[in-house]
């Protein structure tokens, strides 16, 4: 049984879904979704053609951390009382993933956790994603860990190196699935570029544009006023560069955006996109703005230059490698990285070269041996 319930962790699980469902023979696989975004998953289960056996609808109105955790437990305890899988693979960080990982250690049901091993070692950043993280490797059977950086995480916390498997990230396998699938079917190419005509007034295909996203809960109240502080000054600055910047639904980012991005000729606000025209936006963007942890991976296998508005990161592999800089969600620093990055070519071309260490596309394939073994 698979459980997610957000954007991020559908894309990333798709791939792991169809690798599953190709081996019938083998596998029984359902789909349990939590809709903790409802919604943004919706789409991405669109994209994938994914109809999820159970279907928990949690989202509601208003709901905090405390709402979501009970929910997802609770949900989850009736759910595997019924079903009684013979293994429970949750994804990353969200807090489907934290309560459904504590449900299955409760019911006996052994955990495949995807995307393990990710660490800041500082619990208030990502909060409260390094927290979810760390609780559910303490109850997870299969450690997938998507590098030997992560691998070498879980081993300082003595986790016992047989119960760990280096896969690669399943994001770069759905990367390559969906990019695929664009290049070789004119048809949907056609009518992604028509789609994405409709909403940005430019000519985004020929021209440069810098592609900004931002969700980040450690990032609301100031954290956001210092992002769009840079970006207006920014915007000023290179009235010829273009910046896209699909907002984030929630209000806490909604309302700094709109109140002082709103209105500038250059800025372009637009509504959160699909996985699939996102994908094919991010192929052709100059410069990636981001606080999000799965662009840090797709970027840099796309020759994208991504600053990261966080002081932390979880991947520091990107980091390590020079594609990926950290520059915090402070308006200076934002502004004299961008800067550089325009003005100065060689920094450019240093940071603009495809490098993924975060795996070859066949991360299914692995997790999938280790499930045949079980």
């Amino acid at each position: 049984m698979l459980v997610f319930g957000t954007r991020p962790e559908a894309i990333k699980m798709a791939p792991l879904y169809y690798a599953l469902k190709n081996c019938p023979d083998e596998f029984e696989t359902l789909v349990c979704v939590t809709a903790q975004h409802r919604q943004m998953l919706d789409q991405v289960l669109q994209v994938f053609g994914i109809t999820p056996d159970i279907d928990l609808n949690l989202m509601k109105a208003g709901q905090d951390l405390f709402d979501v955790t009970a929910s997802v437990l609770t949900g989850m305890r009736d759910v595997l009382k019924e079903y009684k899988p013979a293994a429970l693979l949750v994804h990353g960080d969200t807090t489907t993933t934290l309560a459904s990982a504590m449900a299955g250690f409760y019911g006996g049901v052994p955990v495949g956790h995807v995307e393990a091993g990710l660490r800041t070692h500082d619990l208030h950043a990502p909060f409260p994603e390094e927290l979810n993280r760390q609780v559910a490797s303490k109850v997870t059977r299969w450690h997938f860990a998507p590098t030997a950086f992560s691998k070498q995480n879980l081993l300082n916390e003595r986790v016992p190196e047989a119960h760990i498997e280096v896969t690669g990230n399943t994001v770069i396998d759905a990367l390559l699935w969906v990019l695929d699938r664009i290049d070789t079917d004119e048809e949907r190419k056609a009518a992604l570029t028509q789609f994405l005509g409709a909403r940005l007034p430019f000519d985004w295909q020929n021209r440069r544009f810098i592609l900004i996203t931002g969700h980040r809960r450690e990032n609301f109240g100031n954290g956001f006023l210092q992002i769009c502080e840079g970006l207006k000054e920014l915007a000023y600055r290179y009235p010829a560069m273009h910046f896209v910047y699909p907002v984030h639904l929630n209000p806490n980012v909604q309302e700094p955006v709109n109140r002082l991005l709103a209105g500038l000729p250059n800025i372009h606000l637009v509504e959160p996109l699909d996985y699939e025209p996102f994908v094919f936006l991010l192929k052709h963007a100059h410069i990636v703005l981001t606080d999000s942890g799965g662009i840090q991976e797709e970027a840099p296998s796309l020759g994208k230059p991504v600053l990261v508005m966080r002081d932390v990161t979880e991947r520091p592999e990107a980091v390590q490698a020079g594609t990926v800089r950290l520059v915090g969600a402070d308006r200076d620093r934002i502004v004299s990285n961008v800067a550089e990055l325009l003005d100065n070519p060689d920094s450019y071309k240093s940071m603009a070269r495809a490098h993924n260490p975060y795996g070859d596309g066949k991360a299914c394939e692995r997790i999938i041996n280790v499930l045949r073994n079980i």
